[in-house]
């Protein structure tokens, strides 16, 4: 349906507004990085970030099966992301997990708590570096897959549960199961695990028998501290999609320039939107419906 010229008149100056708001500043990928956040674990699993900054953490709700949920860094971003297992938090949020607590809010206040799976990140505006460790220990499957980057852009992390092989005295056990494997280090204490004391650079600390454990079974994350040449990937540009209990090959979906792009396969994927992302959509189609009730209620020819 056409507008009628004295529509236009008054439509022209709301809609250069619009367009202003929705194509002025920074695209989403010159500057801010979409992280999607995926569990195909068979368990709910509680999200965790921090800020290389500070330790407050970043509010991402738990996800259960199936589940994923989408975060908006700001540029140049640098920080870590991880999955909280076994968690019991009351309505105010207080509690504990059985791996990977980073305090005892559901709202990060500290660092995480080994044994932990960690993605970690450092976004620049020429260059991403990125990793995962399991210098802190194991407690899930956990991949970094980025999209819509330029470079190397390599996925890594470790696809298979080395809760099922790991060693009777790095095991980290609770309700009768293996929830986690523990780092030599947190169970040992000795220096040439830690990589500190005599052992605090990259001459001294080289691989032990147990990480080469972990790095036998996860060849694409860190085993130890000066594992660098073979654990970091660089990227320029990318946003990230994180999937805890999923595989490199597998099927998922991400988002990217405010739209959901799903692979073959990854149809029941449910996608939780952040609060800010809502309101702005909102807003958009609640303009767009005033500009058509108007017009058809005010301007008809």
């Amino acid at each position: 349906m056409a507008l009628s010229p004295i529509s236009l008149l008054v439509f022209r100056p709301l809609i250069l507004c619009l367009l202003i708001i929705t194509t002025s500043g920074p695209k989403p990928s010159e500057s801010k990085r979409i992280f999607t956040i995926v569990n195909y674990c068979k368990e709910v699993i509680w999200p965790a970030m921090t800020n290389s900054n500070n330790f407050t953490g970043g509010g991402i709700p738990p996800l259960k099966p199936g589940q994923s949920t989408v975060y908006t860094a700001p540029p140049q971003w640098s920080g870590r992301i991880w999955a909280r297992t076994g968690c019991n938090f009351d309505k105010d949020g207080n509690g504990k997990c059985q791996t990977g607590s980073c305090g005892t809010l559901l709202n990060c206040t500290g660092p995480s708590t080994p044994p932990a799976s960690i993605a970690e990140f450092n976004l620049n505006e020429t260059m991403d570096y990125y990793d995962v460790s399991l210098v802190d220990g194991f407690n899930l499957p956990i991949v970094v897959k980025p999209s819509n980057g330029t470079g190397n852009c390599s996925s890594v992390g470790c696809e298979g549960d080395l809760r099922q092989s790991c060693p009777a005295e790095l095991r980290d056990e609770a309700t009768g199961k293996v929830v986690a494997c523990r780092s030599a280090c947190d169970v040992f204490e000795r220096d040439e695990y830690c990589c500190r004391g005599m052992y605090s650079n990259p001459v001294s600390c080289v691989a032990t028998n147990y990480s080469r454990i972990f790095k036998e079974f996860c060849p694409m994350a860190y085993s130890f501290a000066y594992d660098d040449p073979t654990s970091v990937v660089t990227c320029s540009g990318a946003d990230y999609t994180l999937t805890f209990c999923g595989s490199r090959n597998q099927t998922f979906c991400s988002y990217h320039d405010n739209k959901l792009v799903c692979s073959s396969g990854s149809k029941n994927l449910k996608v939780l939107l952040s609060q800010n992302q809502k309101m702005y959509w909102g807003f958009i189609l609640t303009l767009l419906s005033y500009f058509i009730f108007v017009n058809d209620h005010y301007f008809r020819p």
